[in-house]
C-alpha cells in the first residue's frame, strides 16, 4: 500500500466515522430525570426486551445500530432500554413497579403496564413530553417501517392524522 493510498483510507475512515452514531441508552430511571430537568424535554422511547429474546437482539443489531435509525432516534427521544423481567423495583408517578414472579421467568409490572398486558418481546413504547402512553408496538421492526412509526410520533404527526392515514 503506498503512503497516498493509506492516507486516503485514513480519511475515509475518519469521516465515515463522523457519520456514524450511536444510540447511547439510559435507564427508565434517568429518562425521567432529564424529562423533569431538561427546559424543553424530549418525547420517551422504550425498547423492552429479555436476554432471551432472540428478536431483541436482532433489532439492537439490525435496526437500532442503523446510522439514520440512531441519529433520528437520539435527536427526538431519550432512549431507554427496559428488561422485561428485570428484578429491581422503579418508582414511576407515585406507584412502586416490581418484579412479578410468574412461570418460568416472571415479568416486571412497569413493563407489563407500558405493554398495557401484552407480553410480547421486543415491544418498543413510545412516551410523550410528559411521559403520557402514546403507544406500544410489539414485534421486530426493520429499519424502513421502524422509522416510518418512530417519525409518526416524533414528528407529532399523530396529533393531526390517524395512524391509518399516514400509513397509506
Amino acid at each position: 500500500m503506498s503512503i497516498k493510498d493509506f492516507f486516503v483510507c485514513l480519511f475515509v475512515m475518519s469521516v465515515s466515522s463522523l457519520w456514524a452514531q450511536d444510540i447511547t441508552w439510559i435507564s427508565f430511571e434517568e429518562a425521567v430525570a432529564l424529562q423533569s430537568s431538561d427546559a424543553t424535554p424530549k418525547k420517551m422511547f422504550i425498547d423492552v426486551y429479555t436476554d432471551w429474546c432472540g428478536w431483541c437482539k436482532k433489532m439492537d443489531k439490525e435496526t437500532f445500530q442503523n446510522p439514520e435509525v440512531a441519529a433520528y432516534m437520539t435527536a427526538h427521544f431519550y432512549m431507554v432500554k427496559l428488561d422485561g423481567e428485570g428484578k429491581d423495583p422503579i418508582q414511576y408517578k407515585g406507584t412502586t413497579f416490581s418484579f412479578v414472579p410468574s412461570g418460568r421467568n416472571g415479568y416486571h409490572e412497569l413493563a407489563a403496564s407500558l405493554m398495557q398486558g401484552q407480553l410480547s418481546y421486543p415491544t418498543v413504547v413510545f412516551l410523550d413530553e410528559q411521559m403520557n402512553l402514546l403507544s406500544p408496538v410489539p414485534g421486530y421492526q426493520t429499519v424502513k417501517p421502524f422509522l416510518k412509526i418512530a417519525r409518526f410520533f416524533g414528528d407529532d404527526i399523530f396529533k393531526t392524522t390517524s395512524w391509518e392515514d399516514y400509513s397509506k
